[in-house]
């Protein structure tokens, strides 16, 4: 088996802000036609910044689709073709009004993949800097440090249900008990 799919053909269905929607035709395999619906995302950033007592750097923000409060590592969407480090970067301290001086990449995410192309680039970091937050116009967060091993506990407590920030978690904990961040 090969696992691939032939693009046919598309139809656009939607273009906004941060999502662009599509029906593609598709050829399978076996040659048999099939439809996927597509939702175009230029993707994201997120980082672990973690202090020196160990504390991960945490936002609560109202989500609309879900109604309710999340609590999330710094994120943000990157502009098509934005280098993702430096998105990073400019989330953690727009967010969390801090920085840092050197990242370790923790790869990347693919958070919906079945009907989604967004790719979120994950990172970690020990704080160096700290100074003021700068949310967007309409952004509004509540920053909170809670100690690693709390958060990991958390994630095992089914407490956080943020998959970005879940991985990010579990990935820093694990560096950090190896001695590699």
């Amino acid at each position: 088996m090969k696992l691939t799919e032939k693009k046919l053909g598309r139809t656009e269905i939607y273009r906004g802000r941060i999502i662009d929607m599509f029906v593609d035709d598709v050829e399978l395999e076996n040659g048999a036609k099939a439809k996927r619906e597509v939702v175009s995302h230029p993707g994201g950033v997120s980082i672990a910044a973690l202090t020196d007592q160990n504390e991960l750097l945490f936002v609560r923000q109202y989500r609309y689709p879900y109604a309710q409060v999340v609590l999330e590592t710094p994120a943000g969407k990157l502009e098509r073709g934005e280098d993702p480090l430096e998105a990073g970067k400019r989330e953690q301290k727009e967010e969390t009004g801090t920085t840092a001086e050197q990242y370790l990449s923790l790869g990347k995410l693919y958070p919906t993949p079945g009907y989604c192309d967004e790719i979120i680039h994950l990172y970690a970091c020990r704080v160096t800097g700290f100074g003021e937050t700068h949310f967007d116009e309409d952004e509004f967060l509540e920053v909170e440090r809670i100690p690693l091993d709390k958060a990991v506990e958390m994630v095992m407590n089914n407490e956080i249900a943020d998959a970005k920030t879940q991985v990010l978690i579990l990935k820093t904990a694990r560096l950090v008990a190896e001695g590699k961040l």
